[in-house]
Parts: C-alpha cells; structure tokens; sequence
C-alpha cells in the first residue's frame, strides 16, 4: 500500500514537472520561429520609370497587373520570387520605337508553380535581349520552356502604373495578367495565361495562345485573339469587335459597335443584347444564339454544325437567306417568302433593306420576334 502511494506521488510530480516545462518548450520555439522569420529576407519591390510614346514590357513568368498612374512615366514595380530570384537580370532601354523593360532570365528552363502543375508547360523563343512575341523573326532565339518542373526556380511580379493616354505593350509567358481603368492603347499578348480587363477605354489588342479572356467594360475597338480558351465580353462599347479564336466558348453582351465579328473553329457563340450595323459569325461547330437590339445592315452566320438563332425587333427589315443541309427552318417574324422548301428560304422581312444569310451544315435555324 505504501509503496503505491509512493508510484501516486512520484507521477503527480512527474506530471508538475511536464507542466512547468511545456511553457518553457513552446517559448524557446517561439523565439527560433521569430529568429528564422527575422533572418529571411522580405521581398521589396524595385521600382523602373519609362518615357516614351510606347512602352514594352518582357516578362517570362509572374503575375502581372496594370492600373492607372497619375504621373507621366510607366513606372513598373518589380518583386522577384523563387529561390533563384537573384539570378534574374532586369533591363531598360530603348529598342527601336519601344522603351522597354526585359526580365532577363538567364536558363532555357524555367520553374513556376504558380497555375502550372508538373505535366504542363509552355515554350516561346527568346532573344537575348530577352524579347519575345515579336512576329518579325530577325531576331536571333533561344527556345525556352516554362513549367511545374525542374529548372531555374525564379519569376517576376509586376505591378504597372500606366498614365492616361500611354501606348503599351505587355508580353507575358505563363501567368495572369490583369488591367483596370488603363486609358489608352493597350496590348496584352500572352502564351499560357489568363487575361482580365475592367473598365478600359482606347484600343485593346488581346494575344493569348491558350487561356480565358474576360473583357468588362471597354471603350474602343477591342480584337481579341486566342488559340484556345473561352472568351467572356460584356458592356463593349467603339467601333469595332473582333474575337478570333481556335476553339472556346465566346460570349458577349451588352454590345454597341458599328462592326462585329466572330470567328471560332470550334465552341458555341452567344451574342445577347447586340447593337451593330453589321454582324459576322463563323464557326465550325457549335451552337449560335444572336439577339439584337436594333436593325442591321449586314448579318451573315456560318457554322458547320450546329443550330442558329437570331432574336431580332419585328421592326427589322432585311432580304433573308437561311440554308441548313439538316434541320428545320422556323421564323416568327413575317417573311414576304419568294423561296421555301425543306433547307432552303429566301425571302424579305420589312423594308429589306439589310442583308441576313445564314447557312449552317447541319443544325435548325430559328428567326425569332424580340
């Protein structure tokens, strides 16, 4: 009995022991996690100015944004990543008609995580001075390949002040690329990366190989072209609107231009609230839905497969020519007809002063009262 009373004490203060150590335990790993965090350099950004009437910006891998600056300059701020971060070289200067900013990345394969796992990956040709994207191809180019991988682990965020007015052009590899409230001609050509803009006014050329576009609210022509990925536009108001894409989903509403043309290998096209003297689409599969606002000098619509639809206000006049190698024809509107049998109409609805031809390989064509 005696000596279980002894076991009894010994554990209780076995037990204080613990007790008064664990405060001492998770202090001194407070202190080493303090002193490891101390002795890791913070990322601070460097900061470039650029003057001229154009601006290009070189950049491999990062994320991107651009905003608006209040001053004259681009001022570009840059903030490295990656293990590797100081190996990058960062350059300025003029090159032709551009003042440019080049990341310099010094390896022709390149680690980034960030959007990309290890079975995917991108290559472009780089020149020595770092550019890439240009079409002239008198440049001398090394192929370089960006990927979940292994390779040179280093990459470059952007943060792109733009002055009101400014002409610029951004080539970017692999990441996002972001730009709000920038007025003036703005180009965003990319390899493998996401494309978001809000709020632009002047001229915007979007180059994407592969990766969504997302376009909302612009004033001025817009021409977007990518290789694959979808396509979202909304409340686009210029002259004209061009998508051009090889395969992705397209959609746009809320549209006033004087000309609107898409054209897509394959994907559906959805046109809502269109207001447009002339319309094109042409696409290889997929659905077509059209709804306008207002009457039109020109709609043409082909599609290999695939129904079509056109909304449009009963007030409309055009000379109609619907062809459809499968599917029916139907019409809500009044159509003074002059030819109809099983895939084939012509005809005139209202005045006829428009053109609409519609041919589709196989699919229904609707013509429907707004």
């Amino acid at each position: 009995m005696k000596l279980h009373r002894h076991r009894a004490r010994v554990a209780r203060r076995e037990d204080r022991d613990d007790a008064g150590l664990a405060p001492v335990v998770l202090g001194l790993l407070a202190v080493l996690l303090a002193a490891a965090i101390a002795a890791t350099p913070a990322l601070s950004a460097e900061r470039f100015e650029l003057r001229g009437e154009h601006v290009a910006i070189y950049n491999l891998a990062g994320e991107v944004t651009l905003e608006p600056g209040s001053g004259s300059a681009v001022v570009v701020h840059v903030t490295r990543g990656g293990r590797d971060a100081d190996e990058l070289d960062i350059r300025t200067g003029p090159i032709g008609d551009d003042e440019t900013l080049r990341v310099i990345y010094p390896s022709r394969r390149i680690h980034y995580e960030r959007g990309m796992g290890w079975g995917s990956s991108a290559t472009v040709r780089v020149g020595d001075d770092g550019r890439f994207g240009d079409r002239d191809g008198r440049l001398s180019r090394d192929r370089v390949t960006i990927s979940g991988g292994s390779g040179l682990d280093a990459h470059a965020d952007l943060r792109i002040e733009v002055p009101k007015g400014q002409a610029l052009s951004l080539y970017l590899a692999v990441g996002e690329a972001a730009a709000e409230r920038i007025e003036g001609e703005l180009r965003l050509d990319v390899a493998a990366a996401g494309v978001v803009t809000r709020s632009t006014r002047g001229k915007l050329v979007i180059d994407v190989g592969s990766g969504g576009v997302e376009v909302n609210g612009a004033e001025g022509d817009v021409n977007v072209d990518t290789g694959s990925g979808s396509v979202d536009l909304l409340k686009i108001r210029g002259g004209e609107l061009l998508v051009d894409t090889g395969s992705g989903r397209v959609s746009a509403v809320d549209v006033e231009v004087s000309r609107l043309s898409v054209d897509t290998g394959s994907g559906g096209v959805e046109l809502g609230m269109v207001k447009a003297a002339d319309v094109h689409v042409d696409t290889g599969s997929g659905r077509v839905m059209i709804d306008l606002t207002s009457d039109i000098e020109s709609l043409s619509v082909d599609t290999g497969s695939g129904g079509v639809t056109v909304r449009m206000p009963e007030s409309a006049g055009a000379e109609i020519s619907i062809e459809t190698g499968s599917g029916g024809i139907r019409s809500d509107l009044p159509i003074e007809i002059t030819r109809k049998d099983r895939d084939t109409l012509r005809g005139r609805i209202g005045d006829g002063s428009g053109h609409i031809v519609i041919e589709t390989g196989s699919g229904g064509v609707r013509l429907l009262r707004r």
